[in-house]
């Protein structure tokens, strides 16, 4: 079942801008959808394209890349001929797919792009780990495009409600809260986003069942499964580790500050220990992380303190089906709370996981804040995200805070924007009620986050 994604006018405006002078290197986790995406692009923007998966690739086909980089006419014949494309210059696409499975591939983009016959695109997942890149050189004709499970619009146009995701952006635009029946039926549809993520498996096996819940979690634990594999290929120095950080990200999600507490894995452990397992797990887009920011800033990156980092999965989706078994998830009745808004214990951490999955989509890095208390021996002021407007000239930082129930307290955002109010642009709260606006906070529901 083919989706409409965002990432199809990048492709486009690369077509337009710059196919003929670079690759196009497109990253992501597995099963978002990249070959899907790039094939049918292939299809509708090109005469004619070429595939090679490298998954599952011709001896021909790697004896060429081996033996006749030095003669491209029988370069590409042998690539013509195996394939059975034929191949038109400055009319065809050429598709190297998990491109990490032979990184001679990747290297011989720069004389490929030089040539300038044809288009380039890879695809490809853990990419830039280490064991990839370490025997070859990184083409300097390639730009990098990273790749994310769908988000919340994408989803909504899945389920044929893109009337709805226009009304939504209107109200956005124009600051209004929407109709209070239309805002219940937007606020259904992300729980909907919630539970059934943005794996494009996962949304087809519910679109196609009648909006049934136990095919899309089939889907995502197979998904889940895939993940444990490719982990389990990694580097044996920390192999373990990367495995225990994955398997306790629920664990850690739902405890009050959501922080990774490396003594619960290992005792005495220490971040740089660790170093390599959270790298993986970023570098690998299944996870996404977030850091403490002690002094938000021009830059927030300057000012990170990476002993504390929160570790969200990259599709929430994945996340309740990480979190609970298939058995708990029927017995509990799980996917009727949480579509009613009453999964009282766990609905906290779903919720902010959406929300870093929403934003990480739209290109921020994610940060969080907090301020200990030494009298009161705690925090006493917490802010679930920061971005920024990224401007050279105008540098603002937006706090968020995200709050999964109707009653609530603002009183650390409320004094987080007294403190730095010189550097604040807006203030936001994420919630489950509809649109209100106040002199110092813009109140979103949940579904908005994908217009900031």
């Amino acid at each position: 079942m083919m989706f409409e994604r965002k990432i199809y006018a990048k492709l486009l405006e690369w077509k337009q801008t710059a196919a003929g002078e670079k690759a196009l290197l497109i990253e992501g986790a597995r099963r978002i959808g990249k070959s899907t995406t790039v094939e049918e692009f292939g299809k509708n923007e090109y005469k004619s394209y070429l595939l090679i998966d490298f998954n599952d690739v011709s001896d021909v086909v790697l004896d060429a890349f081996h033996n006749y980089l030095n003669d491209l006419d029988t370069f590409f014949m042998i690539l013509s001929t195996e394939l059975r494309v034929q191949l038109y210059p400055r009319e065809s696409l050429i598709i190297f797919d998990e491109i990490q499975r032979f990184p001679k591939a990747r290297q011989s983009i720069k004389k490929l792009v030089k040539d300038g016959r044809f288009d380039y695109i890879e695809t490809g997942s853990l990419i830039s780990v280490k064991e990839s890149v370490k025997d070859i050189t990184i083409p300097s004709e390639e730009r990098k495009l990273k790749m994310y499970p769908m988000d919340f619009e994408e989803f909504c146009m899945a389920l044929g409600e893109g009337q709805m995701v226009e009304y939504i952006k209107d109200c956005f635009e124009k600051q209004k809260p929407l109709e209070e029946k239309l805002h219940h039926k937007a606020m259904l549809l992300f729980r909907q986003f919630i539970i059934v993520g943005g794996m494009p498996q996962s949304v087809a096996a519910y679109v196609n069942n009648a909006k049934n819940f136990r095919k899309a979690d089939q889907e995502k634990r197979d998904i889940l499964s895939l993940y444990r594999n490719d982990i389990m290929k990694i580097d044996n120095r920390y192999q373990s580790k990367v495995l225990a950080i994955f398997d306790q990200i629920p664990a850690f999600l739902s405890k009050h500050e959501k922080r990774v507490i490396l003594s619960e894995i290992e005792k005495q452990a220490t971040l740089e220990k660790f170093h390599d397992t959270f790298f993986w797990l970023s570098d690998s887009m299944i996870a996404n992380e977030c850091f403490n920011c002690n002094d938000p800033n021009v830059g927030l990156s300057l000012n990170e303190d990476r002993t504390y980092v929160k570790c969200y999965m990259g599709d929430t989706g994945l996340l309740i089906s990480h979190a609970f078994d298939e058995n708990e998830i029927v017995e509990e009745d799980l996917y009727r709370m949480l579509l009613l808004g009453r999964l009282s214990v766990n609905e906290g951490m779903f919720f902010e996981n959406a929300i870093a999955q929403e934003l990480t989509s739209k290109g921020h890095k994610l940060f969080f804040y907090t301020k200990y208390n030494d009298e009161k021996h705690r925090n006493d002021m917490e802010i679930d995200f920061l971005i920024s407007n990224k401007s050279k000239t105008r540098y603002r930082v937006s706090p968020i805070e995200v709050k999964s129930t109707d009653r609530y307290s603002t009183k650390s955002l409320e004094r987080f924007v007294e403190r730095y109010r010189e550097r604040i642009g807006r203030a936001y709260v994420i919630h489950t009620k509809n649109l209100k606006a106040t002199d110092d906070i813009l109140y979103l529901p949940a579904y908005m986050v994908m217009c900031l």
